[in-house]
């Protein structure tokens, strides 16, 4: 094998943090012992907010060693996923190629991986590497995937992608089973606890990942061989979290983005904040000024109702590097919110306007989050800015994008409510920041404050006392109407007052019969109906209204969306295993 130059003198260059893999042995063999060293230097580079050292400490090696190839193309996909800048895909997606190939030189030849198990018994570093060449396949084809679907408009692409997707969960079974036949050698060997750790991090996301899809989708998945136990895929990553591995903090990263986002958006709001901290701050005592560390803080503090020490943990991490100014664009959308929720809606718009100017990932829905939070907003204060709502929300339509040939569902969205603009006397939209921060499940995070619900309650019933006192309602007004009383209902419900709020979501489902455009108002509402019988531990009715909404209903907006929240919901009144802390 070829030999790795003298590279410590770059290293000690670097006094602001110390770190046992800082320094790298020179004049060493470049084994896997000693690729996974130079990738896990790397990654210490990345969470100290040294993404161009990290690149150039793998650049010379990713042709020719499997660490060095997953380590530079991880990097390159995670900016082009958060640029969303076609240049940094396409480079992205050469790389991945290339790592692939480098990867595959390492696999057992005509690799049939569960033949790996017969080498078990005859183990030496080569059969070693081949193991290891599997999953660091595995995890490129991952990454391949990811960028397939970004990248091209057309159902081809999402299929190949599919099929990359099926491919690297298949290794992962595989490598799997040959670690469970192999649990002594694990104790043993440094290198198997290395590959325990990678087979820990595929088992678990996949598990984890499966189990959130709604049943209609798994059902599909199944039968072509995927399948997923929720209980399972947590524990997997719990257990490669505490290992000493390299992957130890991507097991920790994917718990975080699971319980600080995913059990958010895609679920019922109950991620395991307690555990998510506990997992941070070994990291936050080792990478105190690292932007990532930083960032998953000041969302957990975002997610406790603290929007002051949120916004200061933003503002932290924003300073704390310039290099990828897409992590200063995650905080922006964040600080974004936490103003929203306090209805500092000035601020909120200066930071929905920073997003509209220099963020490409989203322009569409950038730019109707911009004017629904200036429609919140005095005249006054909407003349100082310069800007017309009017014609920002006429802008809309013209910016949405396409993924794997099909339009974004929240573009969608923002889309089709921004259509009421087009016409020459057009109907303002009612409360779209709040219909948006709904959207967004930020009522689950703005009711922990009882101080601002009722801030918000007194600007849905502001609302609500305007429309019924419309001397000439429009074709919207029943919408609006809806939308009026489920976010009210909403507010009631955080702030305990059960039995209004179930008046108002059972007003909605009055209406059902005279809403012309917001047809979505009415399954959300049966859900949210749901969860409030849930909370008064009557799971029989709240079944009986959540399996309403998923059967009865069809063709609405954030369809999708609902479905993950329904599939969430079911299974915790199932007794699956959704935490909650």
């Amino acid at each position: 094998m070829a030999h790795v130059g003298n590279r410590a003198a770059a290293a000690e260059e670097e006094d602001c943090f110390e770190d046992a893999f800082d320094r790298i042995p020179s004049a060493c063999q470049m084994d896997l012992q000693t690729a996974i060293q130079e990738t896990q230097c790397a990654l210490n580079l990345v969470l100290n907010n040294k993404f161009s050292q990290a690149l150039d400490l793998l650049k010379p090696w990713w042709k020719h060693s499997m660490y060095h190839a997953l380590g530079y193309s991880s990097i390159l996909v995670m900016q082009a996923t958060m640029t969303f800048e076609q240049r940094d895909i396409q480079t992205a997606i050469e790389t991945i190629k290339q790592a692939l190939q480098t990867c595959h030189r390492f696999r057992k030849r005509n690799s049939v991986v569960g033949s790996l198990s017969s080498l078990i018994s005859k183990q030496s570093n080569l059969q070693e590497e081949e193991m290891h060449a599997e999953l660091c396949y595995a995890e490129c084809l991952l990454q391949k995937a990811t960028l397939t679907f970004i990248q091209d408009e057309n159902m081809i692409s999402f299929i190949k992608g599919g099929i990359k997707i099926r491919t690297s969960y298949q290794i992962y079974k595989d490598c799997q089973n040959v670690l469970n036949i192999s649990q002594d050698k694990a104790e043993q060997s440094n290198s198997f606890k290395q590959f325990e750790g990678g087979v820990k991090l595929g088992i678990g996301s996949f598990n984890l990942m499966l189990s959130l899809l709604p049943q209609r989708i798994l059902r599909l998945l199944e039968f072509i061989g995927f399948s997923g136990n929720r209980s399972f895929g947590l524990s997997q990553l719990r257990e490669g979290a505490s290992s000493q591995s390299l992957r130890s903090i991507i097991c920790v990263l994917t718990l975080l983005f699971y319980n600080t986002y995913v059990s958010l958006i895609l679920g019922t709001g109950e991620g395991n904040l307690v555990e998510a901290e506990a997992l941070l701050e070994p990291y936050q005592q080792k990478y105190p000024k690292g932007s990532i560390i930083l960032f998953y803080s000041a969302r957990i503090a975002t997610l406790r109702g603290n929007f002051e020490k949120a916004r200061s943990r933003f503002e932290e991490c924003i300073s704390s590097q310039q290099e990828w100014k897409q992590i200063h664009h995650l905080c922006y959308w964040e600080l974004m919110w936490t103003h929203s929720f306090q209805q500092e809606w000035q601020p909120a718009y200066r930071y929905a306007d920073l997003l509209c100017k220099e963020s490409r990932w989203s322009k569409a829905i950038y730019m109707y989050q911009k004017a629904a939070i200036l429609s919140m907003m005095t005249e006054d204060d909407v003349r100082k800015t310069g800007e017309d709502i009017v014609a920002l929300f006429r802008q809309v339509e013209g910016l949405k994008q396409r993924l794997a040939g099909k339009s974004i569902p929240m573009e969608k969205f923002a889309v089709r409510k921004s259509r009421r603009y087009k016409a020459a006397q057009p109907v303002p939209l009612v409360i779209p920041a709040l219909e948006m921060m709904y959207v967004w499940n930020g009522f689950t995070i703005v009711g922990k404050r009882a101080d601002y619900t009722e801030s918000l309650l007194v600007t849905i019933e502001k609302a609500e006392q305007q429309l019924r006192n419309d001397p000439n309602p429009s074709e919207f007004h029943p919408d609006d109407s809806g939308l009026v009383q489920m976010l009210k209902g909403l507010c009631l419900k955080h702030l305990g007052r059960l039995l209004q709020a179930e008046l108002c979501f059972t007003q909605v489902l009055s209406s059902e019969s005279r809403i012309r455009y917001d047809h979505y108002l009415i399954p959300f509402s049966l859900y949210e109906l749901g969860l409030l019988y849930k909370q008064q531990g009557d799971f029989v009715k709240a079944a009986t209204y959540i399996e309403k909404a998923k059967t009865n209903y069809k063709d609405y907006s954030m369809e999708s969306r609902l479905h993950f929240r329904i599939h969430a919901a079911l299974s915790s009144l199932k007794g699956s295993p959704v935490s909650t802390p």
